[in-house]
């Protein structure tokens, strides 16, 4: 039921002012249950769709648009973000839990876990205030994947940021555990993402070389450890520490790049490189595939060989 303040009779009277399939969008979405008026709810598309669409996109391509949302979880966390109530308790009957095992599965410790999961949450609820509100880190929720995905998404990158303003060396065991977090398998059908996306993340990852492709692969696909990756490239860990870290970051500057080639602004880009990687139609292995690699070790082999005789 709305809270006060929204009223069915209210609800209907917004309603007749809708596109008729505006109308379903916010019926379906359960907008109405958590408080949030069809106006509202109006306007969260239009923000959402500004970061996606051209600015001069007619309605009907808007609508198409939410329609490729996960529209009950953006609703659910907005409603969170304006303080409803009844919102807050269907979030922690749907994800406390989770977010406990979830960064227990990171951390590989209890406490830990439930110390990271605990840091999350309050950046969710939101702690801090500005201009009289409270700052929420589900703001930043899009819709582009499920709510789900994007919390672990969130939860491993604070596990990495904690990591590194600690300084401290974690062990081979828990960065191969974190690699894995990312790598989860697809459980369900890809709805949500732009097409561009798993373009532009194919021909970034195609354009490596074979050992570079070799390392991502073995370290977030078949969860090797870096030593067991050092080894076979016959290098220190370290190396294949600063390695791993520096294509990431080259990959996510390149797709970016990629996306931009492909029409869409930087702000576009970078929106839409916050999607759940899990909601990708995009063959990760495949792309990684390694139709090289043997004559990379064939090489290093023979080079060995010279150096010993």
């Amino acid at each position: 039921m709305p809270e006060p303040g929204v009223q069915p009779v209210e609800v209907e009277k917004l309603l007749s002012g809708l596109e008729p399939a505006m109308v379903e969008l916010y019926v379906n979405s359960g907008a109405d249950g958590f408080g949030l008026s069809p106006e509202q709810f109006s306007a969260l598309i239009d923000e959402v769709a500004a970061k996606s669409l051209p600015a001069t996109s007619p309605l009907p391509a808007k609508i198409e648009f939410s329609k490729t949302l996960r529209l009950e979880d953006l609703v659910l966390a907005r409603a969170c973000v304006a303080g409803n109530e009844r919102a807050w308790e269907v979030f922690l009957l749907r994800y406390r839990e989770k977010l406990y095992d979830i960064a227990r599965q990171i951390t590989r410790e209890d406490s830990a876990g439930r110390e990271l999961a605990d840091s999350v949450y309050a950046d969710l609820y939101g702690t801090r205030m500005r201009e009289g509100n409270r700052v929420s880190r589900l703001n930043y929720y899009g819709g582009r994947g499920s709510l789900d995905g994007w919390l672990r998404t969130v939860l491993a990158q604070e596990f990495v940021n904690t990591y590194r303003k600690q300084r401290r060396t974690v062990s081979l065991d828990e960065e191969s555990e974190e690699g894995v977090q990312f790598a989860a398998a697809v459980s369900e059908p890809v709805v949500a993402a732009d097409p561009r996306l798993a373009n532009a993340i194919d021909e970034a990852l195609r354009s490596l070389a074979a050992e570079e492709r070799f390392v991502l692969a073995s370290y977030f696909l078949d969860g090797r450890t870096l030593a067991q990756i050092a080894r076979a490239l016959s290098v220190h860990e370290s190396t294949i520490s600063r390695k791993i870290e520096k294509l990431t970051k080259a990959l996510r500057k390149q797709i970016g790049k990629n996306l931009v080639r492909q029409g869409m602004s930087r702000r576009q880009a970078e929106e839409a490189l916050t999607a759940d990687v899990r909601d990708l139609a995009v063959d990760i292995r495949a792309s990684l595939a390694q139709d090289s690699v043997a004559a990379t070790f064939s090489e290093k082999g023979a080079k060995a060989s010279e150096g010993g005789g």
